[in-house]
């Protein structure tokens, strides 16, 4: 967690905080979607929250190279999506609901290493053997052309 939102964190402790976020939506050469296992064993897109000063396209590359090790080379923006819907609750009790700018991105691999504090692994899927995500995307979304 960046200083910015363990300071916001101090401040109002467990309750709600709507965060400003990005997802980005790789696929490989036949159409499957990468997917981050963290650590807990759930499954994610590549996604983070934006941090002051960063547009939406900074934080999602940023956000894919610290997960994946891959650098966008471009992304374009699919829809953003909020609501109830996408509130979570962490384990340790923190609240969130979450305002996600989803990305559609191109990659390359880089010799950057991989950020192992939060991914356990990654792997492409396909629309019918992909695991259950922790947010409610619509499948029709992350599977779309583009």
């Amino acid at each position: 967690m960046s200083p910015y939102y363990q300071a916001l964190r101090q401040a109002v402790g467990h309750r709600l905080l709507l965060m400003p976020a990005v997802a980005a939506v790789i696929h490989d050469e036949n159409g499957h979607l990468l997917l981050q296992e963290k650590h807990d064993g759930s499954w994610s897109l590549p996604a983070g929250a934006i941090e002051p000063g960063e547009t939406p396209q900074e934080a999602v590359a940023r956000e894919v190279l610290e997960e994946t090790g891959l650098r966008s080379t471009s992304s374009e923006v699919i829809t953003t999506l909020g609501g109830v819907e996408f509130r979570h609750t962490y384990a340790n009790g923190d609240e969130v609901e979450y305002v996600i700018v989803l990305f559609r991105c191109r990659v390359v691999p880089c010799s950057d290493v991989l950020d192992t504090e939060e991914t356990r692994s990654l792997r492409y899927f396909s629309r019918v053997d992909m695991p259950a995500l922790e947010l409610p995307y619509d499948l029709d979304l992350l599977f779309s052309g583009g």
